[in-house]
């Protein structure tokens, strides 16, 4: 293992111990969010209310030393609202940008599908290119720009449905579940003390100048050629499995390949093993694909085409 690997490691573990204390029972989600943070992607957060969405990112940005905003997203919502907006100053004479919440580094889209598509819309050049045009001047956003989007799996009145465009914007797609028992009662044990979870709780373990290092180091975990392989045979039997309609895209190669990478790293490890494709493929597809009506009155959820496709596709040696 090489000394940057070593050191990649080292950080890691103590970004994972430092959010643990204030989220707890989330592990898999914790280092799905890291994944996407090391990688320079963005990340779909899916869980019902209460479960910690917002903490964890904000958690995130103040270990890493990174701005966080937060935007709740709602039916009247503008693009200029998350972008900014240029405004007529009388005493210099000339126009001044106000800046939007999505200059930032950490960028929590709450609720994103209550927005309509013209308001979701605003993210895309963001997210893509980190930059924003505002009044045809294009501005640049901070090299860590990563969006943390929220969505609530059990309420869609009021919803906008994210076009598949937008989803495919997202590396992966984390479920945020309810924690166990034995940790909601450390939980509520902890409220009614002192030391009740809060993102102001924790230190910082890193600053916003690591991460582009930490990204550079990331690139040192070998990754054979069978797997690069794997990966994209993978990605390809989604286009041709019978109960897909719409399978993924060469984007989905690409965010397979690199959550494959960064779950290694998060793992301790130097290389990549068939098991990290494997872990990682459920949450790099689930937003991806879509199941032919016929196969979703049945009740076959993508989890079990996914899993299916892993069955199917050989792993290599």
């Amino acid at each position: 293992m090489t000394e940057n690997v070593t050191q990649l490691n080292t950080v890691l573990e103590s970004i994972r111990a430092e959010v643990r204390k204030v989220i707890i029972g989330q592990d898999q989600v914790l280092d799905r969010c890291l994944a996407a943070i090391l990688t320079g992607q963005h990340a779909l957060i899916e869980g019902t209310p209460g479960t910690g969405k917002t903490l964890l990112v904000k958690t995130l940005a103040r270990v890493l030393g990174c701005g966080f905003a937060r935007i709740q997203f709602t039916p009247d919502l503008m693009p200029a609202d998350i972008t900014g907006t240029s405004v007529f100053n009388l005493q210099r004479n000339e126009f001044t940008l106000i800046r939007g919440p999505i200059f930032t580094s950490f960028l929590l889209a709450d609720e994103i599908n209550r927005a309509p598509a013209k308001t979701q819309s605003a993210l895309l050049q963001a997210m893509q290119e980190r930059t924003v045009t505002i009044d045809r001047d294009t501005h640049q956003l901070p090299a860590n720009f990563t969006v943390f989007a929220t969505q609530n799996p059990i309420e869609y009145e009021g919803t906008y449905p994210l076009p598949e465009a937008q989803k495919d914007r997202f590396m992966l797609k984390v479920s945020m579940g309810w924690p166990e028992r034995d940790q909601e009662l450390t939980l509520a044990q902890r409220m009614l003390g002192d030391d009740a979870p809060e993102a102001t709780s924790v230190a910082q373990v890193a600053g916003a100048d690591t991460l582009p290092q930490m990204q550079r180091w990331l690139q040192e975990i070998v990754v054979r050629d069978e797997l690069l392989q794997y990966v994209v045979d993978v990605i390809r039997r989604t286009r041709v499995h019978e109960s897909v309609q719409v399978g993924a895209g060469p984007r989905a190669t690409q965010s397979l390949l690199l959550a494959s990478r960064a779950h290694a790293a998060i793992a301790g490890r130097d290389f990549v093993t068939p098991d990290d494709v494997k872990s990682m493929a459920y949450p790099v597809l689930e937003h991806r694909l879509m199941l032919r009506p016929e196969y979703e009155i049945e009740g076959l959820s993508i989890t079990e085409v996914v899993t299916k496709i892993l069955q199917d596709v050989p792993v290599p040696r």
